[in-house]
Order: C-alpha cells, then structure tokens, then sequence
C-alpha cells in the first residue's frame, strides 16, 4: 500500500461521520425483523431482447428493518424466447460470413428459449406502515441463474455463454390493498437492469 493511499485511508476514518447521516444510520435495527407475510404474484414481463412472456414470483415479507423500510426477499421465475428481431440479427451476421458464389443457401436458427431464475433482495419504503391502501417504492439486488436452450446452439460456446449467474438491480413501486386482517391484494411494477437483458413486469397477487 503506498503512503499516499495510507494517507486517503486515515483521513476517512478520522472524518466524524455528519450528524444527520449518522441519524438515519440509527434508525435501522434487526429487530423488527421477522417473517411478517408470504405472497405470491403472477404477471407478464417486457424484455429488450425477449418475447413478452408471463412470469411468477413468491414472496417473503421481513418485518421492519427502519421505521418505514422492509425488508422483501423473493424467488422469480421466467421462461421466454429470443425476439424474433434478435434471432434475425443472429441470422444475417451468420450469413456475413458464409462464402457462397451462388448464394442459395438458408439459415434458419429456430427459437432459443432462456429460463431465467432470480433471488432478490430488496429494500422498500412505505410513507403509511397500516391502513387499506399502502403505496410503496423500493431498490434492490438480485442473482439471476440463466440457462439457454435451442438446437442451433446445442453443445456450442453460445450456449455456454448464455448459461450464466449475473447479478441485477432492481427498482419497484406499486401498492396493497387489505381485503381482510391477514389478506392483502398486490399490484407491483419492477424493472431490472442485469448484464445482457434488461425487463420490466407488470405484476399482481395476494
């Protein structure tokens, strides 16, 4: 480590921390944590590079880590094909290539189908903690596990590169309505920004 390194690292740590910083920081505590719901949703998601497909999720709610924030973890599934745009672009680079003085011939790729995993975590701030309508917006991360199947990439590094854990984030906002003391009705919005695909869904459930 070099001195002007050491240097940075022992002014940040003789910085006091602002008061108000410091404030928010005290706010959060685990012990408002606990296993507060579970849900279930279902929806269709838009993708820059897939067809629109429905897609589900199941939800645990983890009790209060600050006064108006939540902790929310849950598990998504997706299965959707490649646009056909993109497997045309596919076609044409792949005919780029090919050396053909009579130019008959034809490439047809098929579909490619993604399954696509994710286990998030996400933070959300809700303004009211009880009553029949609850807004709420969030931020968070997710690891998403892909697998790519078709037989134009069978046993081929497309395939393998399309086979991968990527790590996404997340940003939501929507609302709940409570129909009954232990039953509420969700509407959510979410968009992902992850490495090589970026979707949002439109999603509802209990």
């Amino acid at each position: 480590m070099s001195a002007r390194t050491r240097l940075l690292w022992l002014l940040f740590l003789l910085v006091p921390v602002p008061a108000a910083a410091q404030g928010i920081l005290d706010e959060f505590s685990y012990e408002g944590l606990r296993v507060a719901g579970l849900g279930a949703d279902l929806g269709v998601t838009f993708s820059n590079r897939l067809e629109r497909r429905a897609s589900a999720s199941f939800r645990v709610d983890g009790g209060w880590i600050a006064p108006n924030i939540r902790p929310l973890l849950s598990v998504g599934f997706l299965r959707a094909d490649y646009a056909a745009d993109e497997i045309a672009q596919l076609e044409t680079r792949l005919r780029s290539v090919v050396v053909d003085p009579t130019n008959d011939f034809t490439i047809d790729i098929g579909s490619i189908t993604l399954t696509d995993f994710a286990l998030d975590l996400d933070l959300q701030y809700l303004p009211l903690r009880s009553g029949v309508f609850l807004p709420y917006v969030g931020v968070g991360l997710g690891a998403h596990i892909r697998d790519a199947r078709g037989a134009a990439i069978e046993g081929t590094f497309i395939e393998d590169g399309l086979q991968a854990v990527v790590v996404g984030i997340n940003g939501t906002t929507g609302f709940e309505i409570t129909v009954l003391p232990l039953l509420r009705i969700t509407f959510e919005a979410r968009g992902v920004l992850a490495s090589g695909l970026n979707d949002l869904s439109l999603r509802g459930g209990v």
